[in-house]
């Protein structure tokens, strides 16, 4: 006889506009260039925006190292650090982004190092030349992986790119996302603010806590 044993949660979160910044949106900023605000908000087909977004690199002539002394003055949204650190006291937490490892280091030593799986740029003479997806669609092949070692997966994000996680999740909520991602998955609940989200959270825990 075989005995029932009750699953593990997980939780994984998208990253930026979650607990960051928009990197790219600080970027255009810095840089006055006004193509680059375009983010996955925007643009459901990452591999095009990529695409726009090194070549308004290249044309602008922006090395690596710009670009890491802009994110080296970013700070986590107000809120975060408190959040994730509550969050991660009480269930495993992933993040899950599109960022690259050689952009979000700065921003999670100030989140305290929580894990992250991402993509790498591929950089020549300290200009980016290219990207490498870790593999295509990682957010919902993540969970999909979770949800294989018998995980219970509470997933949350805001953009496009983050709905097929959201999807493949057992529990899925959208977390400061526009008025256009909410209306179009309005079967989703949305949230505005860490509190709302958090008990959101540990209700789903608890739903699912004795499956």
């Amino acid at each position: 006889m075989s005995l029932h044993v009750p699953r593990q949660s997980i939780v994984t979160l998208d990253v930026e506009g979650v607990l960051t910044p928009e990197i790219w949106i600080a970027l255009a900023e810095e840089f006055g260039i006004d193509a680059l605000r375009r983010t996955t908000k925007d643009e459901p087909d990452y591999g095009l925006l990529m695409k726009g977004r090194l070549n308004e690199l290249a044309s602008h002539d922006i090395t690596i190292h710009h670009i890491q002394d802009v994110i080296a003055r970013l700070r986590p949204l107000d809120g975060a650090r408190d959040f994730l650190d509550t969050l991660r006291s009480e269930i495993q937490v992933v993040l899950l982004s599109d960022t690259f490892e050689q952009f979000i280091g700065p921003l999670m030593a100030q989140l305290g190092h929580p894990t992250i799986l991402c993509h790498r740029l591929q950089i020549h003479d300290d200009r980016i030349v290219d990207f490498m997806p870790r593999i295509p669609n990682q957010k919902r092949c993540a969970v999909e992986s979770f949800r294989a070692m018998n995980y219970r997966v509470i997933a949350a994000g805001d953009s496009f790119n983050d709905l097929h996680m959201i999807d493949a999740a057992h529990h899925g909520f959208l977390f400061k996302a526009p008025a256009a991602i909410q209306a179009e998955r309005n079967d989703l609940l949305a949230y505005e603010t860490y509190a709302e989200l958090l008990t959101a959270i540990r209700q789903a825990t608890e739903i699912t806590s004795g499956d």
